[in-house]
């Protein structure tokens, strides 16, 4: 890691004019009478950045959130990396300052006589990080890649009983620069080749709406980091008022293949209100009803993602119960395209326990078992392979030091 990289940002400059959270254009525009730069020099600065990780040129001034610990683990497909950035308690208004409509967590404002309970709860961190994760991927040709798992916000305010990040509560959203100075961090002060990035981290992304979609639109500039919509997978436990959102998005040009991950993780609506408080107030009906018209382009595929947690949600019924919710959802897909194919790609997950966990992790012969029962169901099912457990870098396990303080719950059967 280059320490040339590293900086303070818990007192950063708030009038800077950070370019990771800037689209090409909108940084060319902003960049003369800002920075004084010629709107050919804006662009090559640009460029440099994200295409070289340049980041001392003249007159460039960008802001990274360092990072601060580093831990690994290892796979059969090569070492999982979990890094941590450090980032301020307040979010950096650096948007704002050139008329980008994206921060939906500015400064909270002190009332007269006394101090809001939630900058009261802010003021009780001295610093907030941050976790990533590189996940090694081996394709077909045998090649090394990565994926990166993203994080949108610090804590999660959907408060999922079987996750380790709805523990800490919502914390703050981060911004766009520092949605996507996580892969500048992995990319340039790492040197790992991303091929796919997944909003899968700490946060739920739609929560989040307009810093993740200027992220996106980012990260897919062609000008700077040029990565393929195609190869990024937006994951969601189902919030419709989001989704709406990112329904309409999906139908202007240079969005059509973003991807969409929906975390299910359950058969019926008496289990999904337990360990999903959303489902409350968005039932899996209403959810269904988005999904089954959610625009098609290319192959149009949607993933089910399904926590599996011992004695909840992995009885021979429960396979049942998916495969009658999912079936209307591929029967309009098949009417729509004429395609032989389901639409619906249930990735089965097996559960990784947060810090004291009600459940343990699955058996590996429940989870083949299960996964059997689904595909018996006709389902076109997969099961996701757990990486990073052992550093509590698994789906569903990214959390503060201070959650990470509580007793690690293990495998089912295991003492």
């Amino acid at each position: 890691m280059d320490g040339s990289y590293t900086c303070d940002v818990l007192t950063p400059d708030l009038t800077i004019l950070n370019p990771l959270g800037m689209t090409c254009e909108q940084f060319a525009t902003a960049a003369k009478p800002t920075l004084g730069l010629s709107r050919p020099d804006a662009i090559k600065a640009y460029k440099q950045l994200f295409r070289a990780g340049s980041i001392d040129q003249p007159k460039l001034r960008v802001v990274l959130s360092p990072i601060v610990r580093m831990l690994e683990d290892e796979s059969p497909e090569g070492k999982v990396y979990k890094f941590l950035q450090r980032v301020p308690t307040i979010p950096p208004p650096e948007s704002h300052a050139v008329g980008i409509e994206t921060q939906e967590n500015p400064p909270l404002p002190l009332p007269r006589g006394g101090v809001s309970s939630a900058a009261l709860r802010l003021s009780q961190f001295r610093e907030l990080d941050i976790e990533s994760v590189l996940i090694p991927m081996v394709g077909k040709t045998g090649v090394l890649h990565y994926t990166l798992c993203v994080s949108s916000q610090v804590g999660c305010a959907m408060n999922c009983g079987f996750c380790e990040t709805a523990q800490m509560g919502l914390i703050r959203s981060l911004t766009a620069a520092e949605i996507v100075g996580q892969w500048f961090a992995a990319t340039h002060m790492l040197g790992h080749a991303v091929r796919n990035m997944v909003f899968m981290g700490m946060g739920e992304p739609l929560d989040n709406y307009d810093n993740l979609m200027q992220a996106i639109s980012v990260l897919i500039d062609h000008n700077g980091a040029a990565f393929p919509a195609s190869k990024i997978t937006v994951s969601t436990v189902g919030r419709l008022d989001g989704l709406a959102k990112m329904n309409a998005k999906l139908n202007t040009p240079g969005w059509h293949r973003l991807n969409l991950a929906v975390s299910l993780n359950a058969p019926n609506d008496e289990i999904r209100s337990k360990i999903m408080p959303i489902n409350r107030s968005m039932p899996m009906a209403a959810l269904r009803d988005m999904l089954t018209t959610w625009p098609i382009y290319g192959g149009g595929k949607i993933c089910m993602e399904y926590v599996l947690i011992p004695g909840v949600n992995d009885a021979r019924e429960h396979a049942a119960e998916l495969a009658e919710y999912i079936a209307p959802i591929d029967a309009y897909y098949a009417t729509q395209t004429k395609a032989k194919t389901p639409r619906v790609i249930l990735n089965l997950i097996p559960y990784n326990p947060r810090r004291n966990s009600p459940w343990p992790a699955p058996a590996e012969e429940r989870v083949d078992e299960f996964l059997g029962w689904l595909r018996a169901e006709g389902l076109y099912a997969k099961r996701r392979r757990t990486k990073g457990r052992a550093m509590m870098g698994a789906c569903g396990q990214l959390g503060s030091e201070s959650i990470r303080k509580r007793k690690l719950v293990g495998v089912e059967g295991e003492e």
